[in-house]
């Protein structure tokens, strides 16, 4: 009788065993502080328990703006190696494609790389998408459909109204326009609600037919602007912000404190100079501030009632135990436009017309907290987020935060591990870039990330590198002339995650070294070279 080695065994245990179900969550334009299980007063039960009852990290990273953050999250490469170094084209419109001069900036997902869809789906997977693509709109080759999902619904552009999609920016079904938008709940139709109830319409047709495991990417597109949520949900939040944004970022920043998040050695950023204070606005504008955030409050508590939603389909399907769940932000707070928001709050009628009312910096500070700068810029409040993994079978919930910093480029080959599927050098006779990130299982236990390289990241000439616990971070420094050595800032953020004490001049040296290894990592993952921007009448 032969006898079987351990390692056999548990290979063959492993092969054996049911493979996971995948569901990937992410919003949109939403702070590192505002869902209550990261220190926000928002109404979020059903994150706080997939958080609570998972793994939370303190230190995830991600590419500071929609686009490059999605074509790294769905390709586990930087996205300049992608095609789509700065932003995707916006519809009908050629936009930001550089030329074929600059592949690395065309403004939409090439054919250099594979999206975890195209990997799954030869591995046996259902590959299922909802919500924001944002990856490429012109050319229907460059859709979900077209990119290894076999079911679709959102919008293919990157943002819309959320109860009266319309023209280019309307919805997607296939291949097809949605025409009829019909409501999926018992309120008007809300492209929250129907992104979700579209998920769970996928995952249930796949548990009635083929009953294959599924990978499920849903990409909610709020809180983007325009900022517009279900009177019901508003009413539970207006005038709960008459306190202001100074008294709130306090709130938020004492119970970061008080939930391990953050050390009390780091302080607090300081409000923003271009927001005033709370108490020199008079009443009627504090008024409409505080329906401003009221609005941004009830966008995300409608995201977490739907993530319930969601949860409850998988339960009741027996599928929850075996699902891995991961949540995240596309980037940090948006503050663009005017520091105390655009466009129309007050009027309802009005506000759900709109394209792109928002709340403005002096809210984006608080969601920032305790944080500086927003979207688009690679500092803390820019490309930090919530990050967390929920996976009952396989992860044990454990107090403590999980602190190896890690960032988009590790959900590729997390999935590939847990799902035996094989990443391809070659993919439809083109040569596929080799992954750039790490898996981050050992986070399931508890275990450090096995990362041996520093991490990086460019977007508008904004940049970071960490190494550890040091990041050399700036603004405005990867121009083309090359990199500005003034324009950049080195931070311990083991004493200072708040990026106050700039070290730069202190540790010359390191900085230096620091500097030397983006540049070498900029020039291999091809932000260089970078199209230039021409003045206004230059040829």
């Amino acid at each position: 009788m032969k006898i079987l080695l351990p390692s056999l065994l548990i290979a063959l245990s492993a092969a054996a065993a049911p493979r996971p179900n995948i569901a990937l969550i992410m919003v949109d334009d939403m702070g590192y502080s505002d869902i209550g299980c990261y220190g926000g007063e928002i109404n979020t039960p059903n994150m706080d328990r997939l958080a609570g009852n998972g793994v939370r990290f303190s230190r995830f990273y991600n590419g500071s703006r929609c686009c490059p953050t999605r074509a790294s999250l769905m390709t586990g490469l930087h996205s300049h190696l992608t095609g789509i170094g700065h932003m995707t084209n916006p519809p009908n419109s050629k936009g930001h494609d550089a030329g074929e001069e600059f592949p690395n900036y065309r403004g939409f997902l090439n054919r250099e790389c594979v999206t975890i869809a195209e990997v799954l789906q030869p591995a046996g997977y259902a590959t299922l998408m909802t919500g924001k693509w944002h990856l490429g709109y012109n050319d229907q080759d460059r859709w979900p459909l077209q990119r290894g999902f076999e079911k679709y619904y959102g919008c293919i552009a990157g943002a819309t109204r959320f109860f009266y999609p319309f023209n280019e920016r309307d919805m997607t079904f296939g291949n097809e326009t949605d025409t009829e938008k019909k409501s999926t709940t018992d309120r008007p139709f809300y492209t929250t609600d129907a992104f979700t109830d579209y998920a769970i319409r996928f995952i249930n047709e796949e548990k009635q037919g083929q009953d294959r495991p599924f990978f499920l990417y849903l990409a909610y597109t709020a809180p983007h602007w325009p900022h517009q949520a279900h009177e019901e949900d508003i009413a539970n939040y207006a005038g709960k912000y008459m306190q202001g944004w100074d008294a709130l970022r306090e709130q938020r920043y004492k119970r970061q404190i008080e939930l391990g998040l953050i050390k009390p050695e780091w302080k607090l950023s300081p409000r923003d100079p271009k927001v005033p204070a709370w108490e020199s606005l008079d009443a009627e504008k504090q008024q409409e501030m505080d329906m401003r955030m009221a609005v941004y409050a009830a966008m995300i508590d409608r995201v977490d009632w739907n993530i319930g939603k969601l949860v409850q389909t998988l339960e009741k399907n027996g599928q929850l135990d075996n699902t891995l769940i991961m949540f995240l932000s596309d980037n940090g707070a948006c503050a663009e436009g005017p520091p105390l928001g655009r466009g129309e709050i007050m009027d309802v009628n009005k506000r759900n017309q709109e394209t792109g009312n928002n709340y403005g910096a002096a809210w984006a500070n608080v969601s920032s907290t305790p944080f500086r700068l927003y979207k688009h810029y690679t500092h803390e409040g820019g490309a930090a987020t919530p990050f967390f993994m929920h996976w009952p079978k396989r992860i044990k919930p454990v107090d403590e935060w999980y602190e190896s910093p890690a960032q988009l480029i590790d959900v590729m080959p997390t999935v590939l591990e847990i799902t035996g599927a094989t990443y391809p050098q070659k993919f439809g006779g083109k040569k596929i870039h080799p992954l750039r990130g790490v898996s981050l299982a050992p986070a399931f236990e508890g275990k450090p990330i096995q990362r041996r390289a520093p991490m990086f990241s460019e977007h508008e000439n904004n940049a970071f590198m960490m190494d550890g616990d040091w990041k050399l971070v700036g603004k405005g420094v990867a121009a083309n002339v090359g990199v500005k050595k003034n324009l950049w800032e080195l931070y311990d953020l083991s004493k200072d995650r708040t990026e106050l004490n700039n070290l730069i001049t202190e540790q010359p040296e390191r900085a230096s070294q620091m500097m030397a290894a983006w540049k070498r990592w900029a020039d291999e993952d091809l932000v260089y070279p970078k199209p230039v921007k021409k003045k206004k009448g230059e040829k």
